[in-house]
């Protein structure tokens, strides 16, 4: 008999179940009932000696971030990776893949290894996190959060970095600015979304729904966003793309399509990524510092570990000025 059988029939995680059967003060009631219920049912009996192991610090820490393919993601491990080493921990990292159900699984690992803590860029709504709020285990968000917790934080400004985007565009005689957004399923899908929206309304740019492509944050959708926007009968003559992988995508449409960034259009890309000031013409993006975030992150961390609250931190983000967003070709605004 395994502590599985016991999260089966009892229709929770194995990691809750563990939770429950080590005397966890964080479960729920309902989780509890459910699992003594099913302990019984099955005549299971933890481990003496496995309880008792349960209650010592392993000295490391979960970190879940949604793709390791995206640079930014990969730049904020290593900072996440490196401040943790500081406090003596080692770091678990999981790839979600930008995918609910991957999360929930490195997740479940995660607490079934009895990490001492958890860092994640999380996705889907309050439900897909449920199981990680109510194990107790010490949690900090790192650039993404879930709405209607208290979960510390660590975020950028989506806000303002959009905004200055969409300013410098149009002060160049930009008007019709397309856009690829990232999925709004995750907050920072939500929140660069309506900034750019309520940037439309503060300045002359076209509010044309069909300027706006949903992407998923992965290269693939700012590739077909990107075909999208510029076959579009009157396209776009600026593009704007939510986050690195999606502007790689676009970037390599444009090249492909014979439309030449800083000439025939205007590029802006969010997140810094160390490619983009390499290629010709740089890239302008919107950047803000991606080791504070990791260092912040494990600071908060550190701290909930120590039974703190910490106050969540925004930080900064602003527009870097570089060779792909000329003035409107033909110097008039179409």
């Amino acid at each position: 008999m395994t502590i599985k059988s016991v999260a089966d029939m009892a229709g929770v995680s194995v990691a809750t179940a563990s939770r429950v059967l080590s005397g966890h003060p964080s479960t729920s009631e309902v989780a509890r009932t459910a699992v003594h219920e099913a302990a019984s049912t099955l005549g299971f009996r933890p481990n003496a000696q496995a309880r008792s192991l349960r209650k010592t610090s392993t000295q490391t820490i979960g970190l879940v971030l949604p793709d390791v393919r995206n640079p930014f993601f990969a730049d904020l491990a290593h900072a996440v990776e490196q401040r943790a080493r500081d406090f003596k921990y080692l770091t678990l990292f999981g790839n979600a893949n930008e995918d609910t159900e991957q999360q929930d699984r490195y997740f479940d690992i995660m607490l079934t290894q009895r990490v001492d803590g958890l860092i994640a860029a999380p996705q889907g709504d309050l439900a897909d996190l449920q199981a990680v709020l109510d194990s107790g285990v010490p949690t900090v968000f790192v650039d993404r959060v879930i709405p209607d917790t208290t979960v510390p934080s660590v975020t950028p400004d989506n806000a303002t970095g959009i905004q200055e985007a969409v300013r410098h565009l149009t002060g160049l005689g930009h008007r019709r600015i397309g856009y690829i957004a990232g999925p709004q399923s995750t907050s920072t899908g939500r929140e660069r979304l309506a900034a750019f929206q309520s940037a439309l309304t503060e300045t002359n740019a076209d509010d044309d729904g069909a300027l706006i492509f949903f992407g998923d944050f992965q290269s693939a959708s700012g590739a077909t966003g990107a075909r999208r926007l510029l076959e579009l009968p009157q396209s776009p003559t600026a593009l704007l793309a939510a986050d690195s992988l999606m502007s790689i995508g676009a970037v390599g449409v444009c090249n492909e399509r014979g439309v030449a960034i800083g000439k025939d259009i205007a590029f802006v890309a969010y997140d810094d990524i160390e490619a983009f000031s390499l290629i010709n013409p740089a890239l302008t993006v919107i950047a803000h510092d991606v080791n504070a975030m990791g260092r912040l992150a494990v600071d908060l961390l550190t701290q909930v570990i120590a039974g703190e609250t910490p106050e969540s931190v925004i930080l900064p983000s602003r527009l870097i000025v570089r060779g792909s967003t000329p003035s409107l070709p033909g110097g008039t605004a179409s």
